[in-house]
């Protein structure tokens, strides 16, 4: 799978998981120089905390474009540090 915004690929992995229709990419696969740290959170009830990434790319700024849980609750395990994507990223099979 691949992530672009703004004709760039943000991150590009074949290992990434599936839950509630987005898929979260593995840290190592994410591009970070595109990325800058956001203050945004949300809780989901399941899954617990996110924290954002704003996409800079190209002189443009996508804020909070991408959301990761760094402490996810039990049930979301499986996503712990992997990054998704939305705000008109991309995604689509390699």
């Amino acid at each position: 799978m691949k992530a672009i915004w703004n004709g760039q690929v943000i991150a590009e992995s074949s290992d990434t998981v599936v839950v509630e229709g987005n898929h979260y990419f593995p840290p190592e696969s994410v591009n970070r120089a595109l990325l800058e740290d956001s203050p945004t959170t949300s809780v989901c009830p399941w899954k617990g905390t996110a924290s954002y990434y704003s996409l800079l790319v190209n002189g443009a700024r996508n804020g909070d474009a991408a959301w990761y849980y760094p402490q996810p609750k039990t049930a979301a395990e499986q996503i712990k540090d992997r990054v998704a994507f939305w705000r008109g990223v991309e995604v689509t099979e390699s």
